[in-house]
Protein backbone atom coordinates (compact mmCIF):
# COMPACT_ATOMS: atom_id res chain seq x y z
CA UNK A 1 0.00 0.00 0.00
CA UNK A 2 1.54 3.51 -0.97
CA UNK A 3 1.66 5.77 1.73
CA UNK A 4 1.77 9.79 2.36
CA UNK A 5 4.27 11.63 4.01
CA UNK A 6 4.04 14.98 5.75
CA UNK A 7 6.61 17.61 6.08
CA UNK A 8 6.37 16.60 9.76
CA UNK A 9 6.98 13.09 8.95
CA UNK A 10 9.34 13.40 6.20
CA UNK A 11 11.60 15.67 8.81
CA UNK A 12 11.27 13.27 11.33
CA UNK A 13 13.09 10.37 9.29
CA UNK A 14 15.49 12.71 7.22
CA UNK A 15 18.13 14.87 9.11
CA UNK A 16 20.30 17.00 7.27
CA UNK A 17 23.28 15.67 8.16
CA UNK A 18 22.41 12.36 6.85
CA UNK A 19 21.72 13.42 3.54
CA UNK A 20 25.53 14.37 2.63
CA UNK A 21 26.80 10.59 1.72
CA UNK A 22 23.44 10.02 -0.52
CA UNK A 23 23.78 13.26 -2.36
CA UNK A 24 27.35 12.50 -2.95
CA UNK A 25 26.29 9.40 -4.27
CA UNK A 26 23.40 10.53 -6.56
CA UNK A 27 26.08 13.13 -8.08
CA UNK A 28 28.25 10.42 -8.76
CA UNK A 29 25.94 8.82 -10.26
CA UNK A 30 24.35 11.01 -12.35
CA UNK A 31 27.71 11.97 -13.73
CA UNK A 32 28.87 8.76 -14.51
CA UNK A 33 26.03 8.71 -16.72
CA UNK A 34 23.89 6.17 -14.21
CA UNK A 35 20.89 7.94 -13.96
CA UNK A 36 18.04 9.23 -17.05
CA UNK A 37 17.10 12.51 -16.42
CA UNK A 38 15.85 16.02 -18.14
CA UNK A 39 16.60 19.15 -17.71
CA UNK A 40 13.69 20.65 -15.68
CA UNK A 41 10.78 21.56 -17.69
CA UNK A 42 9.33 24.99 -16.61
CA UNK A 43 6.51 26.75 -17.25
CA UNK A 44 5.40 30.54 -16.04
CA UNK A 45 2.28 30.38 -13.95
CA UNK A 46 0.42 33.42 -11.73
CA UNK A 47 0.41 36.60 -11.81
CA UNK A 48 3.74 37.56 -10.25
CA UNK A 49 6.46 35.73 -12.43
CA UNK A 50 5.69 32.29 -10.39
CA UNK A 51 6.84 28.68 -12.02
CA UNK A 52 5.85 25.40 -12.18
CA UNK A 53 8.40 22.92 -12.80
CA UNK A 54 8.23 19.04 -13.73
CA UNK A 55 11.55 16.82 -12.23
CA UNK A 56 11.56 12.98 -13.19
CA UNK A 57 14.25 10.85 -12.88
CA UNK A 58 15.28 7.32 -12.54
CA UNK A 59 18.43 5.96 -11.54
CA UNK A 60 19.71 2.23 -12.67
CA UNK A 61 21.24 1.86 -9.34
CA UNK A 62 18.37 2.07 -7.52
CA UNK A 63 14.93 0.62 -6.90
CA UNK A 64 12.73 3.04 -6.99
CA UNK A 65 12.36 6.19 -9.35
CA UNK A 66 9.63 9.50 -9.55
CA UNK A 67 9.45 12.84 -9.92
CA UNK A 68 9.53 16.11 -8.38
CA UNK A 69 6.45 19.01 -8.75
CA UNK A 70 7.81 21.98 -7.78
CA UNK A 71 6.34 25.56 -7.89
CA UNK A 72 8.16 29.13 -7.26
CA UNK A 73 6.17 31.89 -6.12
CA UNK A 74 7.27 35.17 -4.40
CA UNK A 75 4.80 36.92 -3.57
CA UNK A 76 4.02 33.96 -1.01
CA UNK A 77 6.15 35.56 1.39
CA UNK A 78 3.84 38.41 1.76
CA UNK A 79 0.71 35.88 2.35
CA UNK A 80 2.94 34.08 4.86
CA UNK A 81 3.54 30.81 2.87
CA UNK A 82 6.74 29.38 1.68
CA UNK A 83 8.09 30.87 -1.40
CA UNK A 84 9.15 27.24 -2.88
CA UNK A 85 6.35 24.54 -2.59
CA UNK A 86 6.63 20.75 -4.05
CA UNK A 87 5.13 17.35 -3.59
CA UNK A 88 7.28 14.19 -4.59
CA UNK A 89 6.16 10.92 -6.35
CA UNK A 90 7.88 7.73 -5.95
CA UNK A 91 7.28 4.83 -7.99
CA UNK A 92 8.53 1.10 -7.93
CA UNK A 93 11.47 1.03 -10.30
CA UNK A 94 10.63 -2.81 -11.58
CA UNK A 95 7.22 -2.82 -11.53
CA UNK A 96 5.81 1.33 -12.13
CA UNK A 97 3.86 0.94 -8.74
CA UNK A 98 3.24 3.95 -6.76
CA UNK A 99 5.26 3.86 -3.64
CA UNK A 100 4.72 7.01 -1.43
CA UNK A 101 3.91 10.66 -2.12
CA UNK A 102 5.39 13.26 0.24
CA UNK A 103 6.10 16.70 1.00
CA UNK A 104 8.90 17.52 -1.35
CA UNK A 105 9.18 21.66 0.33
CA UNK A 106 11.62 20.04 3.32
CA UNK A 107 13.71 17.80 0.66
CA UNK A 108 14.48 20.42 -1.70
CA UNK A 109 15.36 22.64 1.28
CA UNK A 110 18.21 20.04 2.67
CA UNK A 111 19.17 18.00 -0.21
CA UNK A 112 20.57 21.75 -1.62
CA UNK A 113 22.17 22.55 1.53
CA UNK A 114 23.52 18.82 1.61
CA UNK A 115 24.94 19.44 -1.98
CA UNK A 116 26.33 22.50 -1.07
CA UNK A 117 28.02 20.35 1.53
CA UNK A 118 29.12 18.15 -0.85
CA UNK A 119 30.57 21.00 -2.64
CA UNK A 120 32.55 22.73 0.21
CA UNK A 121 34.05 19.76 1.69
CA UNK A 122 35.45 19.25 -1.90
CA UNK A 123 36.38 22.73 -3.25
CA UNK A 124 36.82 24.85 0.03
CA UNK A 125 40.11 25.66 1.33
CA UNK A 126 41.22 22.26 4.53
CA UNK A 127 42.03 25.80 6.46
CA UNK A 128 38.30 28.12 5.65
CA UNK A 129 37.31 29.72 8.66
CA UNK A 130 35.02 32.67 7.78
CA UNK A 131 31.68 31.95 5.91
CA UNK A 132 30.11 34.94 4.33
CA UNK A 133 26.21 34.51 3.54
CA UNK A 134 24.12 37.02 1.35
CA UNK A 135 20.44 36.12 2.03
CA UNK A 136 19.06 35.09 4.96
CA UNK A 137 15.86 32.87 3.93
CA UNK A 138 15.00 29.50 4.11
CA UNK A 139 18.25 28.34 2.40
CA UNK A 140 20.55 30.06 4.72
CA UNK A 141 19.15 28.33 8.02
CA UNK A 142 19.67 25.18 6.10
CA UNK A 143 23.21 25.73 4.75
CA UNK A 144 24.31 27.11 7.77
CA UNK A 145 23.73 23.60 9.35
CA UNK A 146 24.92 21.85 6.33
CA UNK A 147 28.40 23.96 6.14
CA UNK A 148 29.09 23.87 9.17
CA UNK A 149 29.24 19.67 9.42
CA UNK A 150 32.14 19.90 6.90
CA UNK A 151 34.17 22.76 7.97
CA UNK A 152 34.65 24.64 11.63
CA UNK A 153 34.19 28.38 11.04
CA UNK A 154 35.30 30.78 13.33
CA UNK A 155 33.25 33.70 12.07
CA UNK A 156 29.96 33.64 10.14
CA UNK A 157 28.74 37.11 8.67
CA UNK A 158 25.28 37.79 7.26
CA UNK A 159 23.65 40.19 4.98
CA UNK A 160 20.16 40.33 3.60
CA UNK A 161 18.72 42.77 1.68
CA UNK A 162 15.20 42.39 3.88
CA UNK A 163 16.62 43.98 7.19
CA UNK A 164 14.09 42.55 8.88
CA UNK A 165 14.26 39.12 7.81
CA UNK A 166 18.27 39.46 8.80
CA UNK A 167 17.11 40.48 12.46
CA UNK A 168 14.81 37.36 12.68
CA UNK A 169 18.08 35.24 11.26
CA UNK A 170 20.43 36.63 13.51
CA UNK A 171 18.78 35.90 16.70
CA UNK A 172 17.55 32.42 16.27
CA UNK A 173 21.38 32.15 15.17
CA UNK A 174 23.36 33.93 17.60
CA UNK A 175 26.88 33.03 16.28
CA UNK A 176 26.03 35.00 13.19
CA UNK A 177 26.58 38.61 12.93
CA UNK A 178 24.67 40.91 10.70
CA UNK A 179 26.74 42.55 8.25
CA UNK A 180 25.99 46.09 6.81
CA UNK A 181 26.32 45.48 3.56
CA UNK A 182 26.41 42.16 0.95
CA UNK A 183 30.30 43.95 -0.01
CA UNK A 184 30.97 43.09 4.17
CA UNK A 185 29.56 39.99 4.20
CA UNK A 186 31.94 38.69 1.60
CA UNK A 187 35.41 40.70 1.50
CA UNK A 188 37.50 38.39 3.58
CA UNK A 189 35.23 35.00 3.49
CA UNK A 190 37.04 31.84 2.81
CA UNK A 191 33.44 30.59 1.65
CA UNK A 192 30.90 32.76 0.42
CA UNK A 193 27.23 31.37 0.06
CA UNK A 194 24.84 33.37 -2.06
CA UNK A 195 20.95 32.32 -1.54
CA UNK A 196 18.90 35.05 -2.90
CA UNK A 197 15.92 35.65 -5.14
CA UNK A 198 17.64 38.49 -6.56
CA UNK A 199 17.63 38.54 -10.65
CA UNK A 200 20.38 41.11 -10.83
CA UNK A 201 24.42 40.76 -9.70
CA UNK A 202 24.47 40.66 -5.94
CA UNK A 203 27.89 39.94 -5.29
CA UNK A 204 31.01 41.48 -7.14
CA UNK A 205 33.98 40.22 -8.36
CA UNK A 206 36.49 42.73 -6.23
CA UNK A 207 34.94 41.19 -3.04
CA UNK A 208 36.17 37.72 -3.67
CA UNK A 209 39.36 37.02 -1.92
CA UNK A 210 42.26 34.74 -4.03
CA UNK A 211 41.42 31.08 -2.74
CA UNK A 212 37.34 31.73 -1.93
CA UNK A 213 34.79 28.73 -2.71
CA UNK A 214 31.75 30.30 -3.57
CA UNK A 215 28.46 28.60 -3.80
CA UNK A 216 25.48 30.05 -5.77
CA UNK A 217 22.32 28.33 -4.88
CA UNK A 218 19.52 31.07 -6.62
CA UNK A 219 18.83 31.99 -9.64
CA UNK A 220 17.52 28.94 -11.05
CA UNK A 221 16.37 30.91 -14.44
CA UNK A 222 18.29 32.30 -17.49
CA UNK A 223 17.44 35.49 -17.16
CA UNK A 224 18.43 36.03 -13.54
CA UNK A 225 21.60 35.81 -12.23
CA UNK A 226 22.98 36.31 -8.38
CA UNK A 227 27.19 36.62 -9.53
CA UNK A 228 29.15 39.32 -11.59
CA UNK A 229 29.87 37.74 -14.59
CA UNK A 230 33.76 38.76 -14.33
CA UNK A 231 33.44 36.29 -11.65
CA UNK A 232 32.21 33.45 -13.11
CA UNK A 233 34.95 34.42 -15.55
CA UNK A 234 37.74 34.21 -13.14
CA UNK A 235 36.75 31.50 -11.09
CA UNK A 236 36.99 27.71 -11.66
CA UNK A 237 33.23 26.68 -12.35
CA UNK A 238 31.77 23.43 -11.23
CA UNK A 239 28.31 22.74 -11.85
CA UNK A 240 25.99 20.04 -10.68
CA UNK A 241 24.59 19.28 -14.58
CA UNK A 242 26.75 20.64 -17.12
CA UNK A 243 23.52 20.12 -19.72
CA UNK A 244 21.35 22.12 -16.83
CA UNK A 245 23.99 25.04 -16.31
CA UNK A 246 23.88 25.33 -20.44
CA UNK A 247 19.83 25.83 -20.50
CA UNK A 248 18.59 27.09 -16.77
CA UNK A 249 21.46 29.19 -15.36
CA UNK A 250 21.55 33.53 -15.95
CA UNK A 251 24.74 32.86 -14.08
CA UNK A 252 26.45 31.04 -17.16
CA UNK A 253 23.86 31.94 -20.17
CA UNK A 254 23.73 35.46 -20.11
CA UNK A 255 27.93 35.67 -19.47
CA UNK A 256 27.96 33.75 -22.57
CA UNK A 257 25.73 35.80 -24.45
CA UNK A 258 28.01 39.17 -23.61
CA UNK A 259 31.47 37.33 -24.07
CA UNK A 260 33.29 36.56 -21.27
CA UNK A 261 33.58 32.96 -21.72
CA UNK A 262 32.06 29.78 -23.83
CA UNK A 263 30.53 26.26 -22.77
CA UNK A 264 34.25 24.99 -21.79
CA UNK A 265 34.56 27.44 -19.46
CA UNK A 266 32.49 24.70 -17.02
CA UNK A 267 35.84 22.79 -15.67
CA UNK A 268 33.74 19.64 -13.84
CA UNK A 269 30.49 18.72 -12.79
CA UNK A 270 30.44 18.06 -9.00
CA UNK A 271 30.01 14.36 -9.80
CA UNK A 272 32.91 14.35 -11.31
CA UNK A 273 35.58 15.50 -8.65
CA UNK A 274 36.67 13.08 -5.97
CA UNK A 275 36.59 14.02 -2.41
CA UNK A 276 39.21 16.50 -2.87
CA UNK A 277 38.34 18.40 -6.37
CA UNK A 278 40.60 21.50 -5.26
CA UNK A 279 43.55 22.59 -7.12
CA UNK A 280 46.06 26.03 -6.31
CA UNK A 281 45.71 27.67 -3.45
CA UNK A 282 44.69 30.54 -4.40
CA UNK A 283 42.22 29.53 -7.11
CA UNK A 284 38.60 30.84 -7.09
CA UNK A 285 35.98 28.14 -7.63
CA UNK A 286 32.41 29.07 -8.38
CA UNK A 287 29.81 26.13 -7.46
CA UNK A 288 26.77 27.10 -9.55
CA UNK A 289 24.00 24.93 -8.02
CA UNK A 290 20.22 24.32 -9.98
CA UNK A 291 19.27 21.32 -8.27
CA UNK A 292 19.07 17.99 -9.88
CA UNK A 293 15.83 15.43 -10.27
CA UNK A 294 17.89 12.85 -8.87
CA UNK A 295 18.94 14.48 -5.71
CA UNK A 296 15.24 14.49 -4.81
CA UNK A 297 14.41 11.13 -5.60
CA UNK A 298 17.45 9.87 -3.86
CA UNK A 299 16.67 11.77 -0.72
CA UNK A 300 12.58 10.70 -1.29
CA UNK A 301 13.76 7.07 -1.59
CA UNK A 302 15.70 7.33 1.70
CA UNK A 303 12.74 9.03 3.66
CA UNK A 304 10.24 6.34 2.36
CA UNK A 305 12.74 3.52 3.66
CA UNK A 306 12.92 5.18 6.97
CA UNK A 307 9.58 5.69 7.08
CA UNK A 308 8.29 2.06 6.35
CA UNK A 309 10.78 0.85 8.64
CA UNK A 310 9.65 3.03 11.26
CA UNK A 311 5.66 2.43 10.42
CA UNK A 312 5.44 6.19 9.71
CA UNK A 313 3.07 8.03 6.92
CA UNK A 314 -0.69 7.40 6.07
CA UNK A 315 -1.84 4.93 3.90
CA UNK A 316 -3.52 5.49 0.81
CA UNK A 317 -6.53 4.79 -0.46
Amino acid sequence: MAIWLSEAEVRAVLPLGDLIGTMEEALRAFSAGRVRQPVRTVIEAGAEGGFFGSMPAYAETSAVMGAKLVTVFHGNAERGMPTHQATVVLLDAENGALLAVMDGRYITEVRTAAVSAVAVRALAADGAKTLGMVGSGVQAGSHLQALRLVRSFADVRCWSPTEARLARFVEAHPEVRAAESAEAAVRGADVVLVATASATPVVRNQWVKDGACVVAVGACRPYQRELDPELVARARLVVDSRAAALKESGDVVMAMAEGYFGAEHIAAELGELGARGRGAEDEVVVFKSLGLAVEDIAAASLAYARAKAMGRGVELA
